[in-house]
């Protein structure tokens, strides 16, 4: 594996190999036959399923890592000491990142999907694609789909992967088919202006053989493409929409030719892009649209994106991971639209510098729910910072209450929510798990 200087006969370490993305690494290298090894802080789902597939993971940090290469998620620091001496004894150390583009130069074909959001959803519906055409393909995947989970290999001519955009991880990637389903502005911390944002979007998709753009995004349709979708505009669009329950039916054109009717079986007019991008990049992959249209009916959903979790006090609870202002308007559309009763919303916010830079959006979409209640701050990488803080955001919502622990959460809840209503739990950190603390039931 790899050419030379990066052959992994000697093994491979993964330090933080309980993320979802390092899970599925880990999974691919065992699979071919490469000795894989790794540590986390905690035990969690990917690490009791990497132990169950033969993977051993030890939690905290091993004295000595045998293996000749070294891949470290971006959650931990290079500093970590284990790193510090594998450095130190001349391993070859990897950030996640740099050996994900290494990985996938190995395969004949390349499908990467990026934006801010949207990317787990459309690589999980092309899985469903490649499987459904019996096609030859290996699928990283940075979420969990309903069926295939993070990871899938039904051969290895194509490579199915995100591509994200935190702190230009993407530009690792040089893709046969890239897909850039929205630019917004996001990660302040990385990216000083939109300008700055847009021009890396620009330098993947230029890395990139052929490029498939969203065409009703301002920023992605300015970059150079093959093809290009969308509802109003786009060379391949999707005509004759009907919702049933926001469940989307639509006829595809390309060129303004119908080509298939296709009928989602997953909630959200969001969706109708997602399955967009998806036909266009497997158009260019060759599939046929017969193919991609099985594939996108067979596709049944991704854990948190409008996961129905369980229920509270007869009501339905719903977490879904959209955590930046765009994302988090089309949930919200999608849960009125669907709900028999009233709406309730909890929100987490994920990270301090983007509720602090987008304040103003965030205060936008979330001022008009009647019943809101905002958790306390996901950090993840960050320190603390009161502009940025779930109590700031609160300070401009005054119909919303604020709590920071699930029994907090519950009892809130418990005092609002009646039959037939629906609990949305919105964010990308911790309180899926806090979700799941207050359930009355499970389905």
């Amino acid at each position: 594996m790899f050419a030379d200087r990066h052959s992994l006969a000697g093994g491979c370490y993964f330090v933080g190999i309980g993320g979802v993305s390092m899970s599925a690494l880990a999974r691919l290298l065992h699979e071919r036959g490469v000795p894989v090894r790794g540590c986390d802080d905690a035990e969690g789902h990917f690490t009791r399923e990497l132990k169950a597939a033969g993977i051993p993971v030890a939690l905290g940090e091993d004295e000595e890592i045998f293996e000749d290469t070294v891949v470290y998620t971006g959650a931990f620091e290079e500093t970590r000491p284990c790193l510090v001496r594998a450095r130190q004894a001349g391993k070859r150390l990897f950030a996640r990142a740099e050996f994900l583009g290494l990985l996938a130069s190995t395969f004949p074909s390349v499908i990467s999907v990026a934006g801010c959001h949207g990317k787990t959803t459309t690589c999980c519906m092309l899985t469903h694609i490649f499987a459904a055409a019996r096609r030859e393909f290996t699928a990283h995947i940075g979420g969990e789909d309903l069926q295939f989970g993070n990871y899938y290999r039904a051969g290895d001519t194509f490579f199915l992967t995100e591509a994200c955009e935190f702190r230009r991880s993407f530009l690792s990637l040089h893709s046969d088919i890239a897909v850039v389903l929205n630019c917004d502005r996001d990660h302040t911390d990385c990216y000083a202006s939109q300008e700055e944002l847009t021009a890396a979007y620009r330098q993947f998709a230029f890395q990139a053989q052929r490029v498939v753009v969203n065409a009703e995004d301002k920023e992605a349709r300015t970059i150079p493409h093959a093809l290009s979708f969308g509802i109003r505009a786009g060379t391949v669009r999707a005509e004759r929409l009907r919702s049933d329950g926001e469940r989307y039916s639509f006829t595809i054109s390309e060129g303004g030719a119908p080509l298939i009717r296709v009928g989602l079986n997953v909630v959200g007019r969001v969706n109708v892009y997602n399955a967009l991008a998806a036909f266009c990049a497997a158009r260019l992959a060759g599939l046929t649209a017969a193919e991609i249209a099985r594939g996108l009916e067979d596709f049944r959903g991704v854990g948190r994106r409008f996961e129905r979790v369980g229920t509270l006090g007869g009501a339905t609870v719903v977490c879904d991971y959209a955590h930046h202002p765009r994302e988090i308007a089309a949930t919200l559309s999608t849960a009125h639209a669907i709900s028999e009763g009233e709406v309730h919303v909890v929100f987490q916010p994920h990270t301090f510098s983007r509720t602090r830079d987008l304040m103003e959006d965030f205060v936008s979409v979330l001022g008009r729910e009647e019943s809101l209640l905002l958790y306390k701050t996901y950090a993840a990488r960050e320190s603390f910072s009161w502009e940025g803080s779930a109590v700031r955001l609160l300070c401009f919502l005054p119909r919303a209450a604020y709590v920071q622990s699930p029994a907090q959460l519950k009892a809130r809840l418990s005092e609002r929510v009646k039959s037939k209503d629906l609990v949305l739990v919105l964010g990308a950190g911790d309180i899926y798990e806090a979700a799941k603390e207050i359930l009355d039931e499970a389905p």
